[in-house]
């Protein structure tokens, strides 16, 4: 994707599911550097919450010597090697191109490659620039050569209390160029010293240099300071073609699941750049879950919410299970916090946080109801866990992991129903999932997914061979999903049919599919679907609502719903998506989960059974001539609609 547009730009992430470098409109350097699972309490909530520290920003690139009017400015996103290349032109003296890349094979460390092209004779300075931020106050800046010949720029920080300490070191390979630390003229305002060099450059010319840098912090490791230096230096004497050749192998084993639709283009696109984003930000084998804006920014905390298990892990699950059960470990790490929760709150089994950060404690501020009260989360999880073993038959995995958090959340349940006079176990007091119904009783998702974790429990521990807590069956087979006229089910007890935030009742018939037949699915479409809040309602509804039509074989309903799903929320130059139609904060990976549960799981009719992956007949919307989705779980399948 290219783009000249500078205004009102909105840039996506370039990151590799540990650190996420968010570009620049503006010549050379970054906006901000963010981290995965680093966290401290700080900001202006007033609550003591945790909130994501950013890093400190190493790409901080300047060049001096020239006019730094800007001409000719160009950018180009490559998803297929997630690269971001932009192009200018300085004073119409010297032709800039520099790429930046989060590079894939080596979690903590970006890579910006720089080419330069004098129009005219030039003498410029060439120099990088350490960046601080709210969370990360610079504390030590230095410049050594190791060896005599290497030349190292390292920044150390510190984030607001003191919990982390955050270091960053950067290489700068320039051919023939005696590279210095500091920084000429002295750094920036709110930046440390960093290193530089000069270059004379004849007009015609051409000059390549690159930046590696690493950052590091004691939340992954015990010295992050020798650590970053390390991987810095290893880096640097890689070599930038190694080091490009390498991230671009490991994307191309990343696009070995992708997304093809033939006869739409813009629809390719949009699904393509949906799935990078989500690529971009989780990464196997670390035990970290997305937060709803994923590596591109600081919303929301960076908190750990429902989008998680919800939204975006489906789309892992099918097409990256091994980035699925990163995912799972972060929850599965935090299991005792979610144990200690249910205790604390009266409650016996696991009782996860709505909003969870470093530890697993509930981080959700205190004028938020959400916190206490929106429990559908333990069931998310739950069902997330017992979708993975069906997926992957991983008995070991469900032995040693699955099971404990399964079993946690089932008595959980038992312990938070109410069984009324009727014999009814009812969940009384909760925040729907459409969050505009605040302390009601008998939530449809909430009953709902309380109903499958239940059941999953009995299966899982049958799985095991192992005996299934009686009460489990007992419990989910008299738990309350209202009915009012015309087999509409109630949202809450109360409903009287008031405006809803986002998908709720319609949740009960994808993804649990509890619904008990496809009649009643298209009533409560109909009924629901004039009730959501257009304007302020978040972007996931409509994929949902897209998959229904599907599967009530209605592509064209299906197609207006899937474009509804994120289309108003694209933003400039790239369509990075924000949370509903009227914000402006991108990126929303939740959104992209729900859009790409309307391809894979909609028009592409799978879906996850006792079985494993399953497709069911499906038709395209008229617009595409064919779906093929590649990669497909364990087994790594294909998949074709047509």
């Amino acid at each position: 994707m290219t783009t000249t547009q500078r205004e009102n730009y909105q840039a996506p992430a370039m990151a590799n599911g540990m650190i996420g470098i968010l570009p620049n409109a503006q010549p050379l350097g970054v906006q901000k550097i963010i981290l995965n699972g680093v966290y401290d309490r700080y900001g202006t909530w007033g609550d003591g919450i945790e909130n994501i520290v950013q890093g400190i920003n190493f790409l901080n690139l300047n060049i001096a010597g020239v006019d730094t009017t800007v001409s000719e400015w160009k950018q180009e996103l490559n998803m297929k090697e997630a690269t971001l290349a932009t192009t200018f032109t300085y004073g119409g003296k010297l032709q800039v191109t520099y790429t930046i890349c989060a590079l894939r094979q080596l979690p903590y460390n970006g890579l910006m490659m720089v080419h330069l092209k004098a129009l005219q004779d030039v003498s410029i300075t060439v120099s990088d620039t350490f960046g601080g931020s709210e969370s990360a106050r610079l504390t030590q800046t230095r410049f050594q050569k190791i060896e005599r010949t290497l030349p190292l720029a390292s920044a150390t920080a510190i984030s607001p209390t003191g919990k982390v300490q955050l270091a960053a070191a950067v290489c700068f390979t320039a051919p023939g160029c005696d590279v210095k630390g500091g920084a000429p003229g002295g750094a920036p305002k709110g930046a440390g010293n960093g290193c530089y060099f000069q270059k004379d450059l004849k007009s015609g010319e051409t000059f390549d240099f690159a930046l590696n840098g690493a950052i590091c912090t004691t939340a992954q490791f015990p010295d992050p300071i020798n650590e970053s230096k390390r991987l810095a230096l290893a880096a640097h004497l890689q070599g930038v073609d190694k080091l490009l050749e390498k991230h671009k192998e490991e994307w191309a084993k990343l696009w070995t699941s992708d997304i093809q639709i033939e006869g739409d283009t813009e629809a390719q696109k949009d699904v393509r750049f949906a799935l990078f984003n989500l690529y971009s930000f989780v990464r196997q084998g670390t035990a970290y879950a997305l937060s709803p804006m994923g590596l591109s920014e600081t919303g929301y905390n960076g908190h750990v919410f429902w989008d998680c298990e919800t939204w975006m892990y489906p789309v892992f699950l099918l097409m990256h299970p091994e980035m699925a059960r990163s995912i799972l470990d972060y929850r599965y790490n935090r299991l005792g916090k979610a144990m200690q929760n249910a205790q604390i709150n009266g409650y016996k089994g696991a009782m996860f946080p709505w909003e969870s950060a470093g530890d697993g404690t509930e981080e959700t501020p205190v004028w938020a109801l959400t916190g206490p009260f929106e429990q559908h989360i333990s069931s998310d999880i739950g069902m997330a866990y017992w979708n993975y073993f069906r997926v992957t038959k991983d008995v070991q995995w469900l032995r040693e992991k699955g099971f404990p958090v399964i079993r946690g959340i089932a008595d959980f349940w038992v312990s938070r129903t109410e069984k009324n006079e009727k014999g009814e176990y009812e969940i009384k007091n909760v925040v729907c999932a459409d969050e505009y119904a605040e302390n009601v009783d008998n939530n449809a998702f909430t009953n709902g997914g309380a109903i499958i974790v239940l059941r999953d429990a009995t299966l899982a521990a049958e799985a095991l061979n192992e005996q299934p807590n009686p009460s489990w069956r007992t419990v989910a087979d008299h738990i309350p999903i209202r009915y009012g006229k015309d087999s509409v089910v109630k949202e809450f007890d109360t409903y009287k049919g008031q405006t809803i935030k986002q998908a709720d009742v319609n949740l009960l018939s994808y993804p649990l599919h509890l619904v008990p037949s496809r009649k009643v699915d298209k009533i409560n479409l109909a009924y629901y679907e004039p009730r959501v809040d257009q304007k302020d309602g978040p972007a996931m509804t409509y994929g949902i609502f897209s998959v229904i039509s599907s599967r009530l074989g209605d592509p064209d309903q299906a197609w207006t719903y899937f474009n509804q799903a994120y289309k108003p929320n694209q933003r400039p130059p790239y369509g990075v998506l924000a949370e509903t139609p009227t914000e402006n904060n991108p990126y929303f990976a939740t959104g992209a989960g729900a859009m790409l549960q309307a391809v894979i799981y909609g028009f592409g009719g799978l879906d996850v059974s006792d079985n494993g992956i399953v497709q069911w007949k499906t038709k395209l919307p008229k617009q595409w001539k064919k779906l093929t989705i590649t990669g497909v779980g364990p087994d790594h399948k294909t998949f074709t609609v047509q």
